[in-house]
């Protein structure tokens, strides 16, 4: 493909959406023609603040302009499989923010119809593109590290509707299919296809109707196990701490950060051309278009993890 990769941001006055916005920045082959939001007032607000051209409101109102090549959809979970499978049915790449889906029937469909695409679909499964995970990920290619043991905490304090810029939600977050995706998928990225998968979880908030606390445990066909915890009850630092324990050594990581078992800090930034997770996933949805291959985090590659929460979920039930 020549030329920049035209690219819309849909739900961009989200805080994703805004994150996706700041990395695009940075991308010299992609260019942000469009921007849509749930107004017009927020859409032409981010479009001003980032310098877009142009600002609608809705899928819609994207998918019918001639001047995007690719959409990212950072728009509420219950939309993304819908929403992913009008963009291939236009004839748009896309690239969706993690979950793919909030049901396994869902994210099957949505496979279904990336396969019968000719378009890029792609997951923002941020994990995987994290320098402090990549750098991981190399020494277990290289036969350098073998993941024994993956202790993972994800924690918020969110005992309301509101999203990571602390604002209302019309919708609500889930602990399994949004929060537990992201470690389901790494797990087997760095240990193996995963062979086993249990689950429970803590008392339904009254008002959100969801399980606040969650416990789940993994074992990949390797031998190696995870045991992930989740909260929206903790009162503590904001999002997902990982530490792997292998072979050869302990790593410890904390976003785009690496520490060793001991809590000094490991340089990653050699190990890409960022720090940042979700400018290196958008770098990777916009080579994947300009070469005509599969990327990393495909909708192919990611289905395992939404089969393994599906079964989760059966075993809540």
């Amino acid at each position: 493909m020549s030329g920049r990769i035209r690219v819309a941001v849909v739900g961009a006055n989200g805080a994703f959406g805004m994150k996706h916005l700041d990395g695009l920045v940075d991308i010299e082959d992609a260019e942000v023609t469009v921007v849509s939001a749930t107004s017009q007032e927020k859409a032409d607000a981010v479009a001003a603040q980032y310098g877009v051209p142009n600002a609608v409101v809705g899928l819609d109102a994207v998918l019918e302009r001639d001047d995007v090549d690719a959409v990212i959809l950072a728009t509420p979970t219950g939309l993304h499989a819908e929403q992913t499978q009008a963009v291939l049915a236009a004839g748009k790449h896309v690239q969706v923010e993690i979950p793919l889906a909030d049901s396994l029937a869902d994210a099957e469909a949505t496979l279904a119809a990336a396969e019968a695409s000719d378009r890029i679909a792609m997951v923002g499964h941020t994990r995987r593109f994290n320098p402090s995970h990549q750098l991981v990920h190399e020494r277990i290619a290289a036969g350098e590290f073998a993941v024994q043991q993956m202790d993972v905490q994800t924690y918020f304090f969110r005992r309301t509707n509101t999203n990571a810029k602390g604002e209302a939600r019309s919708w609500t977050d889930h602990l399994l299919w949004h929060h537990a995706a992201h470690t389901v998928d790494l797990f087997a990225y760095q240990a193996g296809r995963i062979v086993q998968a249990n689950a429970i979880q803590g008392p339904f908030h009254p008002e959100l109707g969801i399980a606040m606390d969650m416990s789940i445990q993994l074992k990949s066909e390797t031998g190696a196990i995870c045991t992930l915890s989740l909260s929206f009850n903790n009162e503590g630092p904001f999002g997902t701490f990982f530490r792997y324990i292998g072979d050869t050594a302990t790593y410890i990581a904390r976003y785009d950060d690496l520490f060793t078992g001991k809590d000094e800090q490991i340089d990653v930034s050699h190990v890409a051309v960022s720090m940042n997770g979700i400018e290196l996933q958008d770098r990777e949805f916009v080579a994947a278009i300009r070469e005509g291959r599969e990327p990393n985090s495909s909708l192919r590659q990611v289905i395992d993890c939404y089969r393994v929460l599906g079964q989760l979920e059966e075993q809540l039930a």
